[in-house]
């Protein structure tokens, strides 16, 4: 039972990384299949053409929203956690250019 709890964890983990490192794919993803999916289920209602495309954008802008608060929430939750305070403080060295006084 233990060993099935910590590959599930482990699982979890993994896929909670690959969000963090790739949030704008996540969001894109999320994105289109929300369209996606709103024109099926919108285009399998009766009505006109136009207002079936537009329910589906405001569905997709709803959903991004959500991703978007998701995405912010893991990367506040990532930055107070210091397990990833800064992934670019490497390729940007600050104490390299000083001010003239």
């Amino acid at each position: 039972m233990a060993e099935s709890t910590t590959n599930t964890n482990s699982k979890f983990e993994s896929i909670r990384q690959w969000i963090v490192q790739h949030k704008l794919r996540t969001v894109g993803t999320l994105w289109a299949s929300g369209v996606i999916g709103s024109l099926a289920y919108n285009w399998s209602q009766p009505g006109k053409a136009s207002v079936k495309i537009i329910h589906a954008r405001l569905h997709a802008q709803a959903l991004t929203l959500a991703a978007l608060a998701g995405a912010a929430v893991v990367e506040y939750y990532d930055h107070k956690a210091e397990k990833n305070a800064d992934p670019h403080a490497k390729f940007l060295p600050l104490n390299t250019y000083s001010q003239k006084d």
